[in-house]
C-alpha cells in the first residue's frame, strides 16, 4: 500500500481544524498552531495515527470480521458508500438506528422482514394482496432499504467501527464502548479523542479530506482481505496435497517396519515440525479482545489460546489496566471460556455462543 504523504494531505485540507473557541482541550497534542482564529492540525501525527489505524484495521479484515462505517453527514454520505462498497463492508450513511449493536437482533428481524417481501415477489404471493396493501409494502420495504439495505449481509456484530465526526454519531460511539467494540474515526479539534481506540485528527467536514482518509483506509482493508483469500487458498491447496501424499506414505512405511534400523530419523521429525509453529495466534478472534488487548496479553506471555484458557480472569484485568488506562472498562471473564473453545477447535460452538451472547443470530 502505498504511503499517503503530508503534501498530499495539506493539498486537501485535512489541516483545517475548527474554530479555536470550539475546541476540546484533550486534542491539544495534535494540534501544531493557530491562524486566523482557526487551529491548525499537525499532519505528521495524522499520518503516524493514519498509518497505526490500518494497520489495525488490515489485521481485522484478514481475520474475516466485518467493519462497520457510520458516516451520516450530508459531504461524507456518497464518499463513504462508494468506497466502502468496493470492499464490500456493512456502511450506516442514512439515520443511526438507536440499537443498532446493543439490540442488533431486533435490527435483524427487521433485514430479515425486507428479504421475507422480496420472497414474496418471487414466489407470486404478493400480487394477491389488495391495491393498497401493496403500496404499504412497497413503502415499508423502500424505508427498510434505506436505513439498513446496506447492512444487510452483516449477519453478527461488527469486529470495528469507523466513524467521520464523533460528535454527530455520539450514539453509535457509546453502543460500540458498551459491547467493548473497537472505534476507529476521523476526529477533529472539536471532538474528544479519549473515546476513541484508533483516532485520525483530520478535518471531518471537507469532501476532499474525507476522500483522502477513505482512500488510505480502504486500500488497507482491501490488502486484508487479500491476505485472507491468498491464506485459504494456501490452505485449500495444503489439504489436497496432504491427501494425495497419505497413499504413498502408506506405500512408503510398509517397507520401513522391517528395518528397525530405519527408525532413528523417522522419530526426529516430530521434534522439528513441533519447533515450527512459534507464530502467536489471533486473539482477536476472541468476543471483546481488540488488536491492542491482544498485543497486550501476547506481551504478558498468553501467545496461545490454551494459555488464555488457563488465565485468571482478574489477572488478566490487571494486565491490560496496566496496559493502558483505557482498557479499564474491558471485561475477560468470559475471555479463558472462549479460548478453550478456541483451543480445542470448536468454531463453530464459540461462534454460536459468541452470536447468542452479544446478539448476532435470534
Amino acid at each position: 500500500m502505498a504511503k499517503v504523504e503530508v503534501k498530499q494531505l495539506l493539498e486537501a485540507g485535512v489541516h483545517f481544524g475548527h474554530l479555536t473557541r470550539k475546541w476540546n482541550p484533550n486534542m491539544a497534542p495534535y494540534i501544531y498552531m493557530e491562524r486566523n482564529g482557526i487551529h491548525v492540525i499537525n499532519l505528521y501525527k495524522t499520518v503516524a495515527k493514519l498509518d497505526e489505524a490500518n494497520e489495525a484495521l488490515k489485521k481485522i479484515a484478514a481475520s474475516g470480521r466485518k467493519i462497520l462505517f457510520v458516516a451520516t453527514k450530508k459531504q461524507a454520505k456518497d464518499i463513504v458508500a462508494e468506497k466502502v462498497a468496493n470492499v464490500n463492508m456493512p456502511y450506516i450513511t442514512e439515520r443511526w438506528p438507536g440499537g443498532m449493536l446493543t439490540n442488533f437482533v431486533t435490527i435483524r428481524k427487521a433485514v430479515k422482514k425486507m428479504a421475507s417481501i422480496d420472497r414474496m415477489k418471487k414466489d407470486g404471493t404478493f400480487m394477491t394482496l389488495s391495491k393498497k396493501e401493496r403500496l404499504q409494502v412497497d413503502r415499508l420495504r423502500a424505508k427498510l432499504e434505506k436505513n439498513l439495505g446496506s447492512i444487510s449481509d452483516m449477519t453478527r456484530l461488527p469486529g470495528a467501527l469507523f466513524i467521520i465526526d464523533t460528535m454527530r454519531e455520539h450514539i453509535a460511539v457509546k453502543e460500540a464502548q458498551k459491547l467493548n467494540i473497537p472505534i476507529f474515526a476521523m476526529v477533529d479539534t472539536n471532538s474528544d479523542p479519549r473515546d476513541v481506540d484508533y483516532l485520525i485528527p483530520s478535518n471531518d467536514d471537507a469532501s476532499k479530506s474525507i476522500d483522502i482518509i477513505m482512500t488510505q483506509v480502504t486500500n488497507a482493508i482491501a490488502e486484508g482481505l487479500a491476505e485472507r483469500k491468498s491464506e485459504k487458498q494456501a490452505d485449500k491447496e495444503g489439504a489436497e496435497e496432504t491427501q494425495k501424499e497419505q497413499p504413498k506414505k502408506a506405500a512408503a512405511e510398509a517397507p520401513k517396519a522391517e528395518a528397525p534400523v530405519a527408525e532413528a530419523p523417522v522419530a526426529e521429525a516430530p521434534a522439528a515440525a513441533t519447533e515450527a509453529p512459534a507464530e502467536a495466534v489471533d486473539l482477536t478472534k476472541i468476543e471483546g479482545v481488540g488488536p491492542k488487548a491482544a498485543e497486550a496479553l501476547v506481551n504478558a506471555g498468553f501467545d496461545s489460546y490454551a494459555k488464555l484458557a488457563e488465565g485468571d480472569p482478574e489477572k488478566i484485568k490487571e494486565i491490560l489496566n496496566e496496559a493502558s488506562s483505557r482498557m479499564a472498562h474491558l471485561d475477560p471473564t468470559s475471555w479463558p471460556k472462549q479460548a478453550k473453545m478456541a483451543a480445542d477447535g470448536k468454531w463453530d460452538e464459540l461462534k454460536e455462543w459468541q452470536d447468542s451472547v452479544k446478539g448476532g443470530v435470534e
